[in-house]
């Protein structure tokens, strides 16, 4: 397993512009065409077939409710750290579309001040850093290493994209046990742009020297798996509490979704093995 944080930014930027320009068709690698994915009430009847599996991590493979005695601490309420999350995810994106950049750990820890205002309760600094090295510690679902299994036995290629940065004492991922399944660990902090931003996507695919077609992204949000199909990408929906498909037409679809991990993978490898 390595851990990447690297790329090109002028190949990314003209695959972005390529793929901008052409709408729902998307330009592959050598020359490449790549159809559109599926959108409701259209058949799936135009999506290659993926030997690489790209999952996001937080939420997805390892579990954001560790978090909890957190916000059960700070706010009364482990509930909050629901609140926290869809926060930090909103102005993820509204970082991305503004033009900025901050790591998505330095984010964290100022929607958790923010939202101590919000409250009216106190936020210490000992919280902010315990944020941090609980964002860095979080378990595993416990379905994340069967499911992991079954596709790396299966004979697919396991790579993961986080919105969280490097960080020199390790990935979230190694302190939750599952680096083992992972061939590489890629970051967002390499593009500087959060996902769905589709450099984020582009960058796994260029580095992987692959184009996007060869790839299905597994994730716990809708707006990841709609982010990844828009640059070319299959998906899979693992949906966890709080989470689901967005039944919107004209807007494309998982190919596969579950409320397990395990049961995505059975759907990708009868689809695709």
């Amino acid at each position: 397993m390595t851990t990447d944080n690297s790329f090109s930014f002028g190949r990314r930027k003209l695959l972005t512009g390529l793929s901008a320009a052409l709408g729902t068709v998307a330009i592959g690698f050598n020359g490449a065409t790549l159809l559109a994915q599926p959108v409701v009430g259209q058949p799936d009847n135009r999506v290659a077939k993926p030997s690489i599996i790209v999952f996001d991590v937080n939420e997805t493979l390892i579990d954001i409710e560790s978090i909890g005695p957190l916000f059960e601490r700070v706010f009364g309420d482990r509930r909050v750290v629901r609140e926290w999350f869809n926060q930090l995810v909103l102005y993820s994106d509204a970082v991305t579309l503004s033009g900025f950049y901050v790591t998505f750990f330095t984010l964290a820890q100022g929607v958790l001040e923010m939202l101590g205002t919000i409250y009216k309760v106190p936020v210490r600094a000992g919280d902010v850093e315990e944020l941090r090295t609980r964002m860095l510690s979080m378990t595993a679902h416990k379905d994340s290493a069967e499911g992991l299994r079954m596709l790396k036995e299966a004979g697919f290629r396991l790579i993961t994209l986080t919105n969280s940065p490097p960080d020199p004492k390790g990935s979230p991922l190694e302190h939750a046990g599952l680096s083992h399944f992972i061939e590489r660990q890629f970051s967002i902090d390499a593009v500087r742009r959060f996902k769905p931003a589709p450099q984020a996507y582009h960058m796994v695919a260029e580095l992987l020297d692959v184009p996007p077609s060869a790839i299905c992204l597994v994730a716990a949000h809708t707006w990841d798996t709609m982010g990844a199909q828009s640059v070319g990408l299959s998906a899979g929906l693992v949906a966890r509490p709080g989470n689901a498909v967005l039944p919107v037409h004209g807007l494309p679809q998982p190919q596969a979704v579950a409320s397990d991990l395990p049961g995505v993978a059975r759907q990708l490898i009868a689809l695709w093995r």
